[in-house]
């Protein structure tokens, strides 16, 4: 068969449902090769859109995303997704198109080493040379995107490869997730030793806890151990915020988890990378003792120097930990903190209030039930959202960290009302939620992007691919006119800002002009109604919140 050909069928034995992409003229073998395959192309309005689609699908589901693009200024367009996904470490496979081998020495119309380019910010990548190890590539390239610590990886290639015949056949998965070992037992005693020892030892859920799937392991070690819980941005839900032991999440505005952690005396790090939140803001002076936990061993830092390593899969160490039936800790140096961040982040505006981001989550929240999906742009409403949005179930507040990019809300919405109207699960165990007080979890979750003006509009046109996949999310917009974030630390440092501000068009009539429903309300009562009824519509829909400053 030709090259192309076995590609796409390597795609489906990796199970690949979508392709997210763009046309050029070095993809017409494999566009053609898609076409007749059950594997959809996802024809897209910008590469970088593509990108983030195939991130956040890795991201909900633990099996790699796919996009595409062609050479040149395609594969310069991916490179802001393929990184977001790199260092929020979800699976991807970027795959582009490049010339023919004939031209690759020489100065050529719109070639650039994309394999070198791609290098900095993928697991693994190469050039596909010879129609007769493409198989070997492609299996490659999905293993090592998905195996634990997950992140993309990249195939290029070239028409005259995609051309010609070859000889290879297809290798089929025989275990799409290599499992990681279990915990050794020194270290499984060396970390109840400390926990043991101390008086407030905390918990901090990381990244790896929500894409490991430990969340049950761990909930159950919070029940048995009452050990309270704060989450980073990226390990929200690995403990649900309406549990008692929760402190929802690291760097809260109101101050009250500061408080919890300088009490501290150990912490119990379980699937955190120091690039998710830095130690030092947390452990300033070097003094509490560390317990790490996590599929490979802590990154090196003078702030973050565990007393112990339990390097393993996260959920049979935390397992272990329970095993070991360790003491329930006392709870009164911390559940009065409890009390006062719940009760800042369910206040609800009064009818004269000032449209904030702040005072619009709690109304959000109550619209959308526990396994609902919302995604976050960047931006001065990430932190809010960050901070202030109780999450109850994992992997359904999805930000983006690593790199923290804006851009990604409306593109990365796409991509979960695919998925999940699809019954992949937000879980990508099953197709089911986890029955909690939220609602009926057997109907597909609701999705919600809730970005800025200045993340909006970097990938708005991706509302006309939204349209044409027939997606029924919700887009809650907040205007303000400016780069906000930006403009809050500008004027912290120095009293003023410069250069953040913007012009913007009318939002609602612009989301018309694409046939999305589209909303301006003018006071809390009327938010709170269009976010009600955007969030349980089928219908593609968006309300503005224009934000005062």
């Amino acid at each position: 068969m030709k090259t192309a050909d076995l590609l796409v069928s390597c795609l489906e034995a990796e199970g690949v449902d979508y392709v997210f992409g763009l046309p050029g003229e070095e993809l017409e073998d494999l566009l053609f090769a898609l076409a007749d395959s059950p594997v959809d192309f996802v024809p897209v309005r910008h590469e970088q859109g593509a990108a983030f689609m195939a991130d956040v699908h890795g991201r909900l589901t633990g099996d790699a995303g796919v996009c595409l693009s062609t050479l040149g200024p395609g594969a310069t367009n991916l490179l802001t997704g393929v990184a977001d996904a790199h260092l929020d470490k979800s699976p991807l496979v970027a795959i582009t198109g490049q010339g023919g081998r004939e031209r690759l020495h020489q100065e050529s119309h719109q070639l650039i080493d994309v394999v070198d380019m791609f290098g900095p910010i993928t697991k693994w990548n190469t050039r596909l040379d010879d129609p007769d190890v493409v198989h070997e590539s492609v299996r490659k390239a999905f293993k090592l995107a998905e195996y634990e610590k997950p992140g993309a990886t990249h195939l290029e290639l070239p028409e005259d490869v995609a051309a010609a015949e070859s000889s290879a056949t297809v290798i089929e998965p025989t275990d799409r997730h290599v499992h990681r070992p279990a915990p050794d037992p020194e270290s499984v005693a060396e970390a109840a030793a400390v926990l043991g020892a101390v008086d407030r030892p905390l918990i901090l859920a990381g990244n790896g806890a929500v894409r490991s799937r430990a969340s049950e392991q761990l909930r159950t070690f919070v029940d048995e151990t009452a050990i309270p819980v704060v989450a980073t941005y990226m390990g929200k839900g690995a403990v649900s915020d309406r549990d008692d032991h929760s402190l929802l999440t690291l760097d809260s505005g109101s101050g009250e988890v500061d408080r919890v952690i300088e009490r501290a005396d150990a912490v119990l790090t379980v699937g955190y990378d120091v690039a998710e939140h830095d130690p030092e803001s947390w452990n300033p002076d070097g003094d509490k003792r560390v317990v790490h936990l996590d599929s490979e061993p802590a990154e090196v830092y003078e702030h973050y120097v565990p007393d112990v390593e339990m390097v393993c899969d996260v959920a049979a160490g935390i397992e272990a930990l329970c095993d070991v039936s360790l003491d329930p800790v006392e709870t009164d140096w911390y559940v009065d903190l409890r009390t006062d961040l719940v009760e800042s982040v369910t206040d609800h505006p009064d009818e004269g209030d000032p449209f904030t981001v702040a005072d619009t989550l709690p109304i959000l929240r109550e619209a959308m039930a526990d396994h609902d999906v919302l995604l976050s742009d960047v931006g001065s409403h990430k932190m809010a959202i960050a901070q202030s949005y109780p999450t109850y179930e994992p992997n359904t507040c999805l930000i983006s960290n690593g790199l923290a990019t804006m851009g990604i809300a409306v593109p990365g919405a796409v991509a979960a009302d695919v998925a999940l109207s699809g019954g992949d699960g937000v879980s990508g165990e099953d197709d089911t939620q986890p029955d909690g007080e939220g609602g009926d979890v057997s109907e597909p979750p609701n999705v919600v992007a809730a970005t800025g003006d200045g993340g909006f509009l970097m990938n708005a046109a991706e509302l006309e691919t939204a349209q044409r996949l027939d997606c029924s999310f919700t887009v809650v917009l907040f205007v303000d006119d400016d780069y906000g974030l930006i403009s809050e630390k500008q004027e912290e440092h120095r009293g003023s800002s410069t250069g953040t501000r913007l012009g913007n068009p009318d939002f609602v009539r612009f989301a018309e002009s694409f046939g999305v429903e589209a909303r301006r309300p003018e006071t809390w009562a009327e938010v709170r109604t269009a976010i009600d009824e955007a969030v349980g519509s089928e219908d593609l829909s968006l309300v503005e919140v224009r934000i005062e400053r």
